[in-house]
């Protein structure tokens, strides 16, 4: 049998959970990098629209 560091397993322990708790948050809340793009785009799209049917009265 081998002897286990348990320090070490203290570790991989703590290191597990993170890693479960981020991937539930990401599920929970995240959004990948393609869509945060495609909605700043569209958004910016729009406001160049809005920009162009202002109208200009001097």
């Amino acid at each position: 049998m081998k002897p286990i560091n348990l320090n070490q397993a203290r570790k991989v322990k703590t290191r597990a959970e993170a890693k479960a708790k981020a991937d539930e948050n990401a599920v929970r809340f995240g959004r990948t990098k393609a869509e945060k793009v495609l909605d700043a785009t569209r958004a910016q799209h729009a406001a160049n629209r809005l920009d162009q049917l202002k109208f200009d009265d001097e």
